[in-house]
């Protein structure tokens, strides 16, 4: 378990604490932002790999008022183009607009090579780049797909935790006084000065794409600048939360509480709920009932998926990452943007997400 200190294990020489990200203005009640995913792997379920429409939907999020872009990550078990290569281009088509990763799986690249990666995106986005990341979804197709290039998938935990370290000390490495090597129990590495720096000091936010275990909860808080869940249960969620927040505070870091949800718009409820399930099946090859136990998952109305979503942000999320549960997902993208967005963001100011229960 890592210490309340935040220090990077595996750095030969001196190691400052683990970059932290504090939220502007009112860390206590910072506003809620809300972001929305681009459908990569539904352009895959598809049968296409344009880039064209990718960027339009990035533009059109970016100017339908969403503070965030996403995208996917996956090689075999659920394949899409690199979220990265496509990040970097909606990166480029955009201004204002975070992009990020939800979630990326480090393990599938090597950490050298995601490092110098990460950098160069860093710098086509110039500073608007957060990084959720994920050890491996627990499924067959994620195990099959870490042996297809070469990685474990036993102890992927622990590997994740060393990889990010890894990348935190290759980005500090050409401060003065930084380590330029790197020596874990999985990865050494020396040289890393020669490696780019990150547009931000110290690299972008790296969030953890966990559940709510003890242990997930520990790390998100004393070794990540976020905590990206797409718990189903919103008490589960305030929990888990609270106990983030205290764990943070003890060890004096800011951590963003985000959640990764689902959602299927349309005014018949029935008729919503049979596209999600039409989704859902394509997309993991498992029923809707199945997936729900695990996912936030949320279909109806607008106002009704808002309402879901406000349960959450009152529980104390920070930052939405919304998935469109769709196989064409660009029109609902207005209508979330026109009734979701500000419904769920005028709860923000008026919510206290304090260390105690709301």
């Amino acid at each position: 378990m890592p210490s309340d200190s935040g220090d990077i294990p595996g750095a030969r020489g001196t190691a400052r604490q683990a970059t932290t990200h504090p939220h502007p203005a009112d860390d206590a009640n910072p506003p809620v932002q809300i972001g929305i995913l681009l459908p990569t792997r539904e352009q895959a379920i598809n049968g296409t790999y344009a880039a064209a429409p990718l960027l339009d939907f990035a533009k059109a999020a970016e100017a339908l008022g969403f503070d965030s872009l996403w995208a996917g990550d996956s090689l075999t078990a659920r394949p899409r183009l690199d979220p990265l290569v496509v990040l970097s281009a909606a990166a480029a088509a955009t201004t204002r607009i975070t992009v990020g990763t939800a979630a990326l799986t480090p393990a599938l690249r090597h950490p050298l090579i995601g490092a110098n990666m990460i950098a160069s995106l860093s710098h086509v986005a110039a500073g608007r780049l957060v990084l959720g990341l994920g050890s491996g979804f627990p499924m067959a197709e994620t195990e099959e797909e870490f042996a297809s290039v070469g990685a474990s998938f036993q102890g992927r935990v622990g590997r994740l935790d060393e990889i990010t370290a890894l990348w935190r000390t290759a980005w500090r490495s050409g401060d003065e006084g930084e380590p330029t090597e790197f020596e874990g129990r999985f990865w050494q590495a020396e040289h890393l000065d020669r490696l780019p720096s990150p547009a931000v000091p110290g690299g972008p936010p790296l969030w953890l794409a966990g559940s709510d275990t003890p242990k997930v909860l520990a790390r998100a808080a004393t070794r990540y600048d976020g905590w990206l869940p797409f718990l189903p249960d919103v008490d589960a969620y305030a929990r888990a939360r609270r106990r983030i927040a205290e764990l943070a505070q003890e060890a004096g870091r800011t951590v963003t509480p985000a959640l990764y949800a689902t959602i299927t718009v349309n005014s018949d409820e029935a008729a919503a709920r049979a596209e999600l399930e039409h989704y859902i099946s394509h997309y993991y090859g498992r029923s809707l009932d199945q997936m729900r136990t695990i996912q936030a998952y949320a279909w109806g109305s607008a106002e009704k998926c808002a309402e879901w979503l406000g349960g959450y942000v009152r529980a104390g999320a920070r930052h939405l990452v919304v998935r469109i549960g769709s196989l064409d997902p660009e029109p609902q993208l207005k209508e979330i943007a026109e009734v979701l967005l500000p419904a769920v963001r005028a709860l923000g100011p008026s919510t206290t997400v304090g260390s105690t229960p709301s």
